[in-house]
C-alpha cells in the first residue's frame, strides 16, 4: 500500500530518525568510531555511518565528531539517522523460497536467477524479502525493508545466502562479514581466458561517473571508492571463454563482475558490463550461431554464488554449504564443454 504524505503523514519530527545511544565498555579497545558503529547498528553500512557523521548526526561525550574519531572507554554516543519514510510498506507474499537449511537462529537460501532480495525503487514486491515476511513474522528488523539480512547478491546472481533469525545472529554474522571470516566461493563464465591463471584481484570500486547502476574499479591508492579484493582461480578455460572460481576477501556492490571487467575479462552474458557481446573470436564456422545460443541459455551474467561458510551465532560451530549450479548456469558450462571438445 502507498503512503499518501497528506493521508499518513509523519506525526513529528522523531519518526524522521534512528534513534541510538551507546555507552562505551570499559575494556573497549580504541577503535575509529565508524568501524564501532557498524557493529553495534544492524542492517547500517559504513556509508551510510560516515554520511551521518558527516551530516552531525553522531555526537560523543555531546560533541561532533569526525570518522577518524577513535572511541575509548565510556565514551557516550548518541546517534540519530534520517530514514525518510518508505515510497511503499514491504507486503507479505507467499513465494517459493528455496530453503535448504534452518535452525532457531538463521536460514540458507538458494536464490534463483532473476529475484530481487529486497525491496526497492521499482521493485516493491515479488522479492525474496516479501517472501521471507510471509514465511517468518518475526525477522530482526522487521520495521525496515531489509529485514534479516546481512549481506545481498544481485537479481540476476543465482546462489547463496544466510538470513539471520535474532537480532544477536545478525550481529554476530554481520561482524564477521565485516572481518571478512566469511567464506564466499562464486563460480562464473567469462569471456576469455585470464593471462594469469590464479591470483589476486585489488583496487577501489565506486559508482561509475557516467553510469550510476554499473561500477568501475580505480587504482587502490585512489582517493575515491572502497578497497575491493577478490581472488580467482581459472578451472577450465575453453579458449574464448573460461569457467573460473571466485573467493570474495570483501563483498562491495558488483564486486566480482567489476573485477572481471577489469581484467577483460568480463562475464558472460552480462549487460552492464560488455559480456552481451563477442568479446573473443574463435575460428569456428559457426562461432556466431554458437554465441546467439550461448546466450538463449544462460541470458543473465553466468555467476552463481556457489558456498557459504561461517561461525554457527548460538554454537560457534562452522557451517559450510555448497549449491548445485542452476540449469542455466550447467547447461552454458556443458555447451561449451561440447563445443569445445567438438
Amino acid at each position: 500500500m502507498s503512503i499518501d504524505p497528506e493521508i499518513d503523514p509523519i506525526e513529528s519530527e522523531d519518526d524522521l530518525f534512528e534513534h541510538y545511544n551507546f555507552v562505551v565498555d570499559k575494556g573497549q579497545q580504541l577503535l575509529r568510531i565508524d568501524k564501532y558503529l557498524l557493529l553495534k547498528i544492524a542492517n547500517s553500512s559504513r556509508s551510510k555511518i560516515q554520511t551521518g557523521i558527516e551530516a552531525g548526526a553522531v555526537k560523543v561525550n555531546d560533541q561532533l565528531i569526525k570518522s577518524n574519531y577513535k572511541v575509548k572507554p565510556f565514551d557516550e554516543i548518541s546517534v540519530s539517522f534520517s530514514t525518510p519514510p518508505r515510497d511503499n510498506e514491504v507486503i507479505p507474499e507467499n513465494l517459493p523460497l528455496n530453503i535448504v537449511y534452518e535452525d532457531s537462529d538463521l536460514i540458507i537460501i538458494n536464490k534463483e536467477p532473476g529475484m530481487v532480495v529486497h525491496p526497492a525503487h521499482g521493485n516493491w514486491t515479488g522479492t525474496l524479502v516479501n517472501g521471507l515476511l510471509y514465511y517468518c513474522q518475526n525477522l530482526p528488523g522487521n520495521n525496515n525493508i531489509r529485514p534479516g539480512l546481512v549481506h545481498r547478491i544481485d537479481k540476476d546472481t543465482s546462489g547463496l545466502l544466510v538470513i539471520a533469525k535474532t537480532e544477536f545472529a545478525i550481529t554476530y554474522l554481520a561482524k564477521q562479514f565485516f572481518d571478512h571470516s566469511i567464506e564466499r566461493t562464486y563460480y562464473a563464465i567469462l569471456w576469455g581466458v585470464p593471462k594469469v591463471e590464479k591470483g589476486t584481484l585489488r583496487g577501489n570500486i565506486t559508482r561509475h561517473p557516467k553510469d550510476r547502476k554499473i561500477m568501475h574499479m580505480l587504482p587502490e591508492d585512489s582517493e575515491e571508492g572502497k578497497l575491493a579484493i577478490t581472488h580467482y582461480e581459472v578451472i577450465e578455460s575453453f579458449g574464448f571463454c573460461s569457467f573460473v572460481k571466485f573467493n570474495l576477501e570483501t563483498g562491495r556492490t558488483h564486486q566480482i563482475r567489476a573485477h572481471a571487467q577489469s581484467m577483460g575479462h568480463p562475464l558472460v552474458s552480462d549487460s552492464s558490463y560488455g559480456g552481451d557481446k563477442i568479446r573473443f573470436m574463435s575460428t569456428r564456422t559457426n562461432f556466431k550461431q554458437f554465441v546467439d545460443n550461448m546466450f538463449k541459455v544462460c541470458p543473465r551474467q553466468a555467476l552463481h554464488a556457489y558456498s557459504l561458510g561461517f561461525d554457527h551465532p548460538t554454537t560457534n560451530e562452522r557451517m559450510q554449504f555448497e549449491s548445485q549450479f542452476p540449469e542455466d548456469f550447467d547447461n552454458l558450462l556443458n555447451k561449451l564443454r561440447k563445443f569445445t571438445n567438438d
